[in-house]
């Protein structure tokens, strides 16, 4: 009973997230794009406040870079010390 009922949540959820489905994904490329840029905003010569802290999340970010940049208009790296191109 406890299953069938999951799966009719599931279900649900679905349903209802369908027609949403691009305008999720658009808004959380976003979100990533404006983090990545936070992230890599002293590199680009932007004063970043938060620097010392996210230092420590570059080796898990650096492989969405090279995505992250494209999108942004740069056809090559705009860092020096990061070659993705």
């Amino acid at each position: 009973m406890l299953d069938k009922l999951k799966k009719l949540m599931a279900y649900y959820e679905e349903v209802l997230e369908l027609p949403h489905r691009t305008e999720i994904a658009r808004e959380l490329r976003a979100e990533d794009d404006m983090f990545l840029l936070m992230l890599y905003s002293e590199m680009l010569g932007i004063p970043n406040p938060v620097y010392y802290y996210t230092l420590e999340l570059y080796p898990y970010m650096i492989e969405e870079f090279h995505d992250w940049h494209l999108r942004m208009g740069m056809e090559k790296s705009p860092l020096s010390g990061i070659r993705c191109c």
